[in-house]
């Protein structure tokens, strides 16, 4: 049996590989702190379930769904955009489409845009799917460092112009996994710009639109004026309704963007179970009390292991936004070593930076998807074990 060549260009994925190596760890009887997958253990609100419950019991249900989710399910995702960000005029016939949550939409968008020879900008640090999903559509990917003194945000002046006239895609990611930087209006408008002046669908991953913390709301990309004519949108209920098991989300924006990523999901898959789609519709309607209500766990969270960082010698400042916190590693250790050495002295997993990208190098990537009391553990653990940043 012989595998496609494009395989080896693709490693390992990074959390199959750390939940391999936890599942190992675990059976030797130790116990281990993982604070390694931005998978929230809270359970999923009460009346999205009641929804679910409602929809599986209707046979109208049962059947296959439209390819392009059900139209109360677009409408929805209209209502909500327009709630939540301002965002008005979307038609939900063909400037929106249902997802299998995100992953799958921005596998699918490469399908639909990329071919040999095609430079895809993608972040690094950043999701590993941009890449490996660049390679599998046989493009080429041209990384954009994100470093901490721009603040996480990609400088579109390190774009050499031939990169950027042969580029069909630029992703971006805030409030972004794994930094936890967010970007402002005026950086999106720039985006805008940029992908205009060189005929480049930009891809704005909003997975952690909800997750934010003291007030702050993240804008949509979908706000600048203009930024539909080159621009479409991921959402995904995974995060901010904890669902991330049910696999449902949208993509908005471009109407010529949402055409061509529906060409290919016609002949990949066959949409979202229908009563997945009315329990998202629910979802769109959780009242913002009980939203803030969530973050505010969160939000709790990020303060336990700030503080305990900042004891610890760290001197890090609170993220706004995001399940996660980017700490840079003490100098004299490489992400991993330092990522092996929490798991060897601590029994604390987490991913290095280096998995999300070269220019992840010098990080770890703390979830805060755990309990209260194990945060408090693992700050403790480190402690104990003399654990600093010097």
């Amino acid at each position: 049996m012989q595998p496609a060549k494009r395989l080896e260009k693709i490693p390992p994925y990074l959390f199959a590989e750390i939940n391999r190596k936890r599942e190992e760890l675990v059976a030797q009887g130790i116990d281990i702190i993982n604070m390694a997958v931005g998978d929230p253990d809270k359970p999923t609100p009460a009346h999205i379930l009641q929804a679910m419950h409602a929809a599986i019991d209707d046979a109208a249900n049962h059947n296959y769904p439209p390819y392009q989710g059900m139209p109360a399910f677009r409408e929805a995702a209209v209502e909500w955009m327009e709630r939540r960000f301002g965002v008005t005029g979307l038609n939900p016939y063909s400037e929106v489409i249902s997802s299998i949550g995100s992953k799958e939409a921005i596998h699918n968008t490469f399908l639909a845009f990329v071919e040999a020879g095609d430079y895809v900008l993608i972040p690094d640090p950043g999701y590993p799917v941009y890449r490996t999903a660049t390679i599998f559509a046989g493009g080429e990917p041209f990384t954009m460092p994100l470093k901490a003194e721009n603040q996480f945000l990609p400088d579109l002046n390190l774009i050499p112009e031939e990169v950027a006239r042969k580029a069909k895609l630029l992703w971006i990611n805030y409030p972004n996994n794994p930094t936890g930087a967010v970007a402002s209006l005026e950086f999106f408008g720039e985006l805008v710009a940029f992908c205009r002046q060189y005929d480049i669908l930009l891809c704005h991953d909003h997975a952690y639109s909800e997750m934010a913390y003291d007030g702050y709301k993240p804008p949509s990309v979908l706000q600048v004026p203009g930024a539909k004519d080159v621009a479409i949108e991921f959402h995904s209920l995974s995060k901010a309704y904890n669902m991330t098991g049910w696999r449902i989300g949208f993509v908005v924006g471009n109407a010529e963007g949402i055409k061509c990523l529906s060409q290919v999901k016609t002949n990949v898959d066959s949409g979202v179970f229908k009563a997945i789609q009315k329990a998202a519709i629910a979802a769109y309607q959780t009242d913002a009390a009980e939203l803030q209500s969530l973050m505010s766990v969160y939000q709790n969270r990020r303060d336990i292991v700030i503080q305990g960082l900042q004891a610890l010698g760290w001197q890090i400042a609170p993220p706004k936004a995001t399940l996660y916190i980017w700490v840079p590693v003490p100098p004299g250790y490489s992400s991993t070593e330092f990522a092996n050495l929490l798991l060897d002295k601590c029994g604390i997993m987490v991913p290095p930076g280096h998995g999300y990208g070269a220019s992840g190098e010098g990080y770890i990537r703390i979830a805060l998807t755990i309990p209260d009391e194990r945060l408090q553990a693992a700050m403790q653990r480190m402690q104990q074990a003399g654990i600093r940043y010097a």
